[in-house]
């Protein structure tokens, strides 16, 4: 695969141990960008074994909700990569654990889940568009920042209502974003993307049940789960000048979902 739009340009991924974020990396270095992943988990020989074979990709073990974070990220890229022309946010949490419907949810419960999802978001934006606004614009057609929401944050979700509303609240804010740096003469587009029912760790908990699971996938309009991969590469368009005209826009990656009764089957 080649997507010269893309090499050596400069990309930090949140959340990329995993997932999403991990098939993002893969594909994003397998094309030539320089990606910074970032993630909270500590570097062990499982995380090493997944990026050995990339000489591009740099391994940040940083809590990306604390600002402290974004300014270490943003001294590697003054000293090491001199630009950034692509943001992922793409760290969260879905929180199932702890009860998130709106009667016996705690206050840090919901403090929790919103600083993970959304803070990461904010900061993010802001450091990314202070580097990326100082850029010279022949370093790169535009940059792009790419936030990644969920399905759960277009309807209501009672037992996850504060990842819900992390989610919805990330939509409403790329929006925001994206008409901010318009609006200032920026050369920074930002979109997002909400998935489905991606087959992620973010699963695991109904994966314990098989028949269960298997009810559920058939239940699916496409009778399976979402690839991280078909994520990673919507990522891929949105990042590239491809989508040179799209900002504050969302890409829906579902299988379908919401094009029938709008919420998972139970």
């Amino acid at each position: 695969m080649t997507n010269y739009k893309l090499k050596n340009k400069v990309a930090i991924i949140t959340g990329a141990a995993n997932g999403i974020g991990l098939q993002t990396t893969n594909l994003f270095t397998h094309v030539g960008t320089y990606v910074i992943a970032i993630d909270v988990l500590p570097i062990n020989n499982s995380l090493t074994e997944k990026f050995k074979k990339y000489s591009n990709v740099d391994y940040l073990q940083l809590d990306v909700s604390q600002e402290k974070s974004w300014i270490q990220v943003k001294e590697i890229i003054k000293s090491k990569y001199k630009k950034l022309d692509i943001l992922i946010n793409n760290a969260g949490i879905n929180g199932y654990k702890h009860p998130q419907d709106p009667e016996h949810m705690t206050l840090d419960t919901w403090h929790h889940i919103h600083s993970t999802n959304l803070d990461s978001v904010f900061l993010g934006c802001k450091y990314a568009i202070d580097i990326m606004r100082k850029q010279d614009k022949n370093l790169c057609n535009s940059s792009s920042i790419i936030n990644i929401a969920s399905r759960s944050g277009i309807v209501g979700i009672p037992n996850l209502a504060a990842y819900a509303a992390s989610k919805a609240a990330i939509r409403n804010y790329t929006k925001s974003v994206a008409a901010y740096c318009a609006q200032s003469g920026y050369n920074i587009r930002c979109n997002t993307i909400s998935p489905a029912a991606i087959d992620t760790k973010m699963w695991d908990n109904l994966r314990l049940n098989k028949e269960e699971f298997k009810k559920f996938c058939n239940n699916l309009p496409f009778k399976r789960l979402g690839k991280p991969e078909e994520v990673a590469h919507a990522c891929l368009y949105l990042a590239s000048d491809d989508s040179s005209y799209s900002t504050g826009s969302e890409i829906i990656i579902d299988g379908g979902i919401l094009s029938t009764c709008g919420s998972l089957p139970k």
